[in-house]
């Protein structure tokens, strides 16, 4: 379970992960797969953003990412859906997609890891993307980004939900 603090004025909110029956009051997360699959080759500025996010990320869980070639217009959905890993718990980013802060998002994240299964985030193109079987719709808030952009936001949530459940300072 994820436990947090309000912290005094001007300090670092801390989260630390209750694991029943166990003495360390953090655990790893590790055995749970983030695989992010974007549409869209990735470009400049944004490769190092996205390299940098990646090996930050290597320290808390495995992660894998896959891009798919920009198909033209019908947003490449049937393509997609043969790169799923099977029984993995999938997640598509779309402007409608519930909003969550930080903590909210690393108890999304904890939750997944306590089912076992792996996250699979769906970044669509820049023509979007629509799979309707998905279990779970996910907003980075209400600005259109690139997805490009996005990509790197999605990474850098990811690493933040992380150092939270592992009881680490996420702010500076």
């Amino acid at each position: 379970m994820l436990m947090c603090r309000s912290p005094p004025a001007g300090s670092v909110l801390t989260c630390k992960l209750a694991v029943w029956g166990s003495r360390s009051s953090t655990t790893s997360i590790a055995a749970v797969q983030v695989v992010v699959i974007s549409i869209g080759r990735l470009r400049a500025p944004y490769v190092d953003d996205v390299a940098h996010y990646a090996k930050l990320l290597g320290r808390y869980t495995r992660l894998s990412q896959i891009e798919l070639r920009e198909p033209a217009r019908d947003g490449g959905a049937e393509r997609l859906l043969g790169r799923l890993p099977r029984g993995a718990f999938t997640t598509l980013l779309a402007a409608d997609g519930e909003q969550l802060d930080s903590i909210e998002f690393a108890r999304f994240i904890e939750r997944r890891r306590e089912g076992g299964r792996d996250l699979v985030f769906v970044i669509g193109g820049a023509h979007g993307l629509e799979l309707p079987a998905v279990e779970h719709r996910l907003s980075l808030g209400p600005m259109t980004l690139p997805h490009q952009l996005a990509r790197v936001v999605l990474l850098e949530a990811l690493f933040r939900a992380h150092r939270i459940i592992a009881g680490e300072p996420y702010h500076y």
